[in-house]
């Protein structure tokens, strides 16, 4: 009888629920608040429609939120009967979520409409993101969604006494994000809980799931072949408010592994000869695919870290495919359910035997040796073997100041393992650090995990300093006091980004980039041009002694312990927001004024910036961070960073008005009071690095109107036309050089603003010279021009509300 009316169920009753689910879908039912709860009750009695006993939550928190594996099986199948082609795993699972599955695609073209499974936020950027949803005026988010208290802790004296002075500091910015966690149905992490990233890898991430995060980072849950992609506030706001995330279809980056890890190197190796290869711009627009024999040879926390840093190239997202070492960790952090059902839809979890990619990379890991990057770029590769002659030719301080481990990228048991079992030869022999080492814990369950086994009083007995389960140095969150602001010295850390001043605000800090268990070895030497593989340490003795290669258990054998509690699920009962108009770290949002439907004529050019300006340039982390939930305050660092093209110097433009040279955010203001727009000339991948929405949200705050580079950065592309700023990009590279810091610049056209078509710019030189015409591109499409005529995407969402 079961048998039949299970039949019964999935041959007649499944029609009806895809026509149900697809009617409920393209409806504007999901754009509105007032109605938001009816019709997300709707569709949760159709996605809660049993189909097998295998099925399983995302998550153990949300337990009934389930994958819908099933639903991503029927996406797909539907898909191919309009694309008859192999499939590459990322294909997969973007397509599996797809709003319409008859969707026309082509890579690199096609903007995607897509149901992402869940939003995770920091709290640096969770502030704005909060904002903005608030402004939207919905009742709770329509996914599931966490933020993570991470980014406010300071490193200063070690991790109990720093998390209780960001406690005490921030606790406005952290009652309000869990009051507002509370009231909108979000889990949230209290501060010390761990980096945002490893948190969602031991408890959120998922085969097959497609994430958004407000992070650049957030592509760290490839580990376990997740589809998860850094984003700005803006995109979370609209996935919060149940509306489709758009993305353009990325191009596939194959990255093919052969061989096996040994000796000294590790999955960081991996994409930092990833990075040398690709540049820090190579991956712009594509996904990272990694697959071949080689990836049975890294462990779950492995992929992660090379994921991660794929960030880095500028990639839209990395992964890799399901395998047992996944499966692996799943069940050692208490998911076992995640990988019995994964098992099930092995099938869309990895790539199609012949799918196409856009570009193969080869790697073979036998021969692949430890690599370390930088400085001041995380794509200037050097094999270890190479590495002392490019530290000598370059004339970079030999002298290591300090040595990092942990962070985001590189905080796992496995990672503290290996640099612990690299410690614990030198105690052996009477060693410690030359060097001052710092060690980084990615998550509360990571630090009670190697306190208890041993690992955490190796690191500290060779000299380490245990900072806080947080981000601290990696993002700028650091008061150093071993240096003078100015002076030149080196630093190597198992991080991700080692941009000019992004460690610790010091411009002459010369950051590498390296493995934890490399970064280690060269700590204890105390030199940067140390090789363990070649060279030798001395003994308490005076005796001289080799490193041999690290070792490391990839998972703790008894199981992991969760330590403290630091976890505050949804509320079932709303808390009441508040935010105090005198508040001076939150400031509630103003709608940007919409366009008034005229040509933009005669703007200023602000600054002409040249060479790199990534978003630690526009909108500087740090002492800065405090400021990320008050919009004015926060502007007062715009473009602070970036070299004016005009003179040389951060932070020194031209007044136009007064004839005086003054900081970039005071004459913008001063711009802004006189009724004038303004305009940034920028050069290569402007806007790399961080996803942060403030370097969009800031020049439109004081007044910039478009920025016109040679090319940008992904998301920070997107974040300005959320915003309703131009991003446009020179039609003829050489035209950068025709405009100078002084010139004005009318954008012609743009009452017949369309997909596809270039616009034209009027320059008028400062000098008074004739006045000239150059084209310009943009990759606005109609949904998006929508979001420029409403004055921000924001504005765009409240006025399709029904």
């Amino acid at each position: 009888m079961k048998i039949k009316i299970k039949f019964f169920l999935v041959f007649f009753f499944e029609p009806v629920k895809i026509l149900l689910y697809k009617y409920i879908r393209k409806s504007k039912m999901m754009l509105t608040g007032r109605i938001y709860k009816k019709s997300g009750n709707v569709l949760n009695i159709i996605r809660n429609y049993s189909s097998g006993s295998n099925q399983a939550p995302m998550s153990k928190f949300e337990p009934t939120k389930p994958i819908r594996y099933d639903e991503m099986d029927r996406k797909i199948k539907e898909f191919r009967l309009h694309h008859n082609k192999p499939l590459t795993l990322a294909e997969k699972i973007l397509y599996g979520h797809l709003v319409d599955t008859s969707t026309k695609v082509e890579r690199g073209i096609t903007y995607l409409k897509l149901n992402p499974d869940r939003v995770a936020m920091q709290d640096a950027t969770a502030q704005m993101a909060v904002l903005q949803f608030m402004s939207a005026g919905l009742p709770e988010t329509a996914v599931p969604t966490t933020i993570h208290c991470d980014h406010l802790i300071e490193a200063f004296k070690g991790g109990k006494e720093d998390l209780s002075t960001a406690k005490d500091i921030n606790r406005e910015v952290y009652d309000f994000l869990s009051s507002s966690a509370k009231n909108f149905g979000m889990g949230f992490w209290k501060p010390g809980s761990g980096i945002i990233h490893q948190i969602v890898l031991e408890n959120y991430a998922f085969p097959g799931g497609l994430m958004i995060g407000t992070d650049s980072h957030t592509p760290n849950a490839g580990g376990l072949g997740m589809v998860a992609v850094g984003v700005g506030g803006a995109d979370a706001v609209d996935v919060m408010a149940g509306i489709p995330w758009e993305l353009k279809a990325p191009k596939i980056i194959g990255v093919k592994l052969t061989g096996s890890l040994k000796g000294w190197s590790s999955p960081k190796d991996v994409i930092l000869r990833v990075a040398d290869i690709l540049t820090v711009k190579g991956g712009t627009g594509a996904i990272v695919e990694y697959f071949g024999p080689g990836v049975e040879s890294m462990s779950c926390t492995g992929m992660a870290t090379i994921c991660n840093m794929g960030a880095e190239i500028g990639a839209t997202t990395s992964l890799f495919p399901y395998n047992h070492r996944m499966a692996t960790y799943l069940k050692s952090t208490g998911r076992d359910n995640i990988a019995n059902y994964a098992n099930s839809y092995k099938h869309n979890l990895q790539a199609d035997p012949n799918a196409h990619y856009d570009q193969l990379i080869e790697i073979n890991l036998d021969t692949l040796e430890p690599y370390v990057n930088g400085p001041f770029t995380p794509d200037r590769g050097h094999p270890l073997s190479q590495f002392s002659e490019a530290v000598k030719k370059n004339g970079w301080p030999t002298d290591l100041k300090v040595g990092l481990i942990g962070s985001c990228t590189n905080s796992s048991y496995e990672d503290m393992s290996r640099s612990a079992s690299v410690a614990k030869q030198a105690l052996d022999k009477g060693v410690k650090a030359k060097s001052k080492f710092t060690i980084t814990p990615g998550s509360e369950q990571i630090r009670a995990t190697i306190e208890r086994d041993g690992q955490m009083k190796v690191l500290e007995d060779v000299g380490g300093v245990v900072l806080a389960n947080a981000c601290g140095p990696c993002i700028g969150q650091w008061k150093r006091e071993d240096i003078a602001k100015g002076e030149k010295n080196s630093i190597i850390t198992s991080y991700n980004r080692n941009f000019t001043g992004r460690n610790d605000s010091n411009p002459m800090t010369h950051a590498f980039v390296a493995s934890p268990e490399i970064v280690t070895a060269l700590t204890l030497a105390g030199d940067l041009s140390f090789n363990p593989l070649t060279d030798f340490l001395t003994d308490a003795n005076g005796n001289k002694f080799k490193l041999t290669p690290p070792t490391g258990d990839e998972l703790p054998s008894k199981g992991f312990t969760p330590g403290e509690d630091t976890y505050q699920p949804p509320s079932k009962s709303p808390s009441k927001v508040v935010v105090d108009p005198q508040s001076q770290r939150l400031q509630l949002l103003e709608p940007f004024k919409p366009w008034d439907g005229k040509d933009l004529v005669d703007m200023q050019v602000l600054i002409k910036v040249q060479g790199k300006c990534t978003t630690d340039h526009i909108s500087m982390a740090g002492p800065w961070l405090k400021y990320r939930g008050h919009l004015d305050n926060i502007s007062n660092n715009m473009l602070i960073g970036a070299i004016n093209a005009e003179n040389g110097k951060a932070n020194a433009v031209l007044n136009q008005f007064t004839g005086e040279t003054q900081p970039v955010p005071l004459v913008a203001r001063d711009y802004k009071k006189r009724g004038v727009n303004w305009l940034v000339i920028g050069d290569e991948n402007y806007g790399e690095g961080s996803s942060r929405e403030h370097a969009a949200l800031e020049p439109r705050h004081l007044g910039g109107k478009a920025i016109l580079v040679k090319s940008f950065a992904r998301i920070h592309e997107t974040n300005l036309k959320k915003q309703g700023v131009l991003p446009l990009t020179f039609a003829d590279p050489k035209d950068y050089d025709r405009i100078t810091g002084d010139d004005r610049i009318s954008i012609l056209g743009l009452k017949d603003f369309i997909p596809g078509k270039p616009l034209t710019l009027e320059v008028k030189p400062a000098n008074g010279s004739a006045s000239f015409k150059i084209t310009v591109n943009h990759t606005f499409n109609e949904g998006q021009i929508q979001w420029f005529k409403a004055g921000s995407a924001l504005n765009y969402i409240k006025q399709s509300k029904i």
